[in-house]
């Protein structure tokens, strides 16, 4: 009975030790940046350790996120033009990509694949909702049934000419 008093205590005291003690990963670790040559001042900041760990797992989490292209993204819209899996649906994807670039030259365009069979063209790298529609509406006009889809999309140019 002793010993069984003695093993649940140790397993108790254990488990309280094993929880209590977490990994903070500071959010500078993450986000190392080369200093120019000749800096003017420093910036400290002090927060509660469980602040920074948080904003670090939230950096890490969204690190993750890849585009169907494979390349590092953010998460937001596309509009969908082209999906289909008949057995010409390469070609018309082609197609409807062709004729997409021709009307709409500026705006990105993406032919994807995905198993089992359908090929689709998406375009577009909007960041919001509403971005994304007011192009939604302009593609409709020459592509009734493009839709909009949340997906991953590449990082956003930060200097818009």
């Amino acid at each position: 009975m002793i010993r069984k008093t003695i093993l649940l205590l140790a397993i108790v005291i254990c488990s309280i030790s094993e929880s209590r003690s977490q990994a903070f990963v500071r959010t500078i670790d993450l986000i190392r940046m080369n200093k120019p040559a000749s800096t003017t001042g420093e910036l400290n900041i002090s927060q509660n350790q469980a602040i920074d760990t948080l904003i670090s797992r939230y950096i890490i989490s969204r690190g993750r996120i890849r585009t169907l292209e494979g390349t590092p993204g953010v998460e937001g819209f596309r509009i969908q033009i082209y999906s289909s899996s008949v057995r010409t649906a390469r070609e018309e994807s082609a197609k409807a990509r062709a004729k997409f670039i021709s009307i709409f030259g500026d705006i990105a365009s993406y032919p994807q694949y995905q198993e089992p069979g359908y090929f689709m063209v998406r375009v577009g790298d909007y960041r919001t909702k509403t971005e994304a529609y007011k192009y939604l509406l302009m593609v409709r006009k020459e592509f009734p049934n493009a839709i909009l889809v949340p997906t991953p999309i590449n990082f956003p140019d930060l200097i818009k000419n």
